[in-house]
């Protein structure tokens, strides 16, 4: 018997910040698969999982910022699966590497990176993941030790290995990306990755020479002290999760570590940052 979701589709003006504190509320109480539009967001629980208040301590819908108007529906996981392959789109980096799911044709790029769409990338997950691509293609990796934090799917740590990275930890705080992760590390025949469900309370003693941190601007804030002290003498640290605007309040916090600057690159205004350590 086919599972029943509970379907919400969020309406948002204007539409960031607001969808990237939505989806993280809404994870927290148990949404676990969000597509995001034009529009805003469609977010999607299990009945099972689901209740009338659930919305109650969504902050966000509370607050002046933003107008955000939501409906609802119940819908059978065929069809929810068959919203991902609608929505899921393959990526293309410089015409060197692909990410793509199973169902989508393969380019016969130099790399390829094949993820199971249990949930799609989302408009910032793309350009933030496309960036981080396009600085790890200009890098060396052959067996650097390699950290790729709030790996979500795990793309980034996927392609690090493909690059010769050895050995590979992939950390998100959220199951499904842990789960998800492990199963994308095997679909790619990966061996060096470790997969870790938890923060950054699990870096104690840890030391890398490339970092990847693509996660929302507080908590890279929060953090930084932590991702400073993990890195090697010469070590690379890459950022991104965040607008071109907040490259300021970034840097400020960086810059007090004995890190600088080198690159950034910015897609519709998200952007990646790539800092060496002095």
């Amino acid at each position: 018997m086919d599972n029943i979701y509970i379907e919400y589709n969020f309406t948002i003006t204007p539409k960031e910040p607001a969808t990237e504190i939505l989806i993280a509320e809404l994870g927290n109480v148990g949404f676990e698969s969000f597509v995001e539009n034009e529009n805003g967001v469609t977010a999607y629980i299990q009945k099972e999982d689901w209740n009338s208040n659930i919305l109650e301590n969504i902050f966000i819908l509370s607050s002046d910022e933003f107008e955000i108007e939501y409906s609802q529906n119940e819908v059978e996981q065929t069809n929810w699966n068959a919203e991902w392959e609608k929505n899921f789109t393959p990526i293309q980096v410089e015409d060197i590497v692909s990410i793509r799911a199973p169902f989508h044709e393969n380019p016969n790029l130099k790399y390829d990176i094949i993820i199971e769409p249990k949930m799609s990338f989302g408009t910032g997950h793309h350009e933030t993941t496309h960036m981080m691509v396009q600085h790890l293609l200009a890098l060396n990796l052959e067996n650097k030790k390699v950290l790729d934090m709030g790996c979500g799917t795990g793309i980034l740590a996927i392609f690090a290995e493909m690059k010769g990275a050895n050995p590979i930890d992939a950390i998100d705080i959220d199951n499904w990306c842990y789960e998800n992760s492990i199963e994308n590390a095997e679909r790619n025949n990966c061996r060096n990755i470790s997969v870790y469900e938890g923060d950054s309370s699990l870096l104690v003693n840890k030391k890398y020479d490339v970092i990847i941190a693509n996660i929302n601007r507080n908590i890279l804030l929060m953090d930084m002290k932590v991702f400073a002290n993990c890195l090697n003498e010469k070590g690379v640290l890459l950022l991104s999760g965040f607008y071109q605007e907040d490259i300021p309040i970034i840097d400020a916090e960086v810059s007090k570590y004995d890190l600088k600057l080198e690159t950034f690159i910015e897609r519709n205004n998200w952007v990646a940052l790539k800092y060496n350590k002095l």
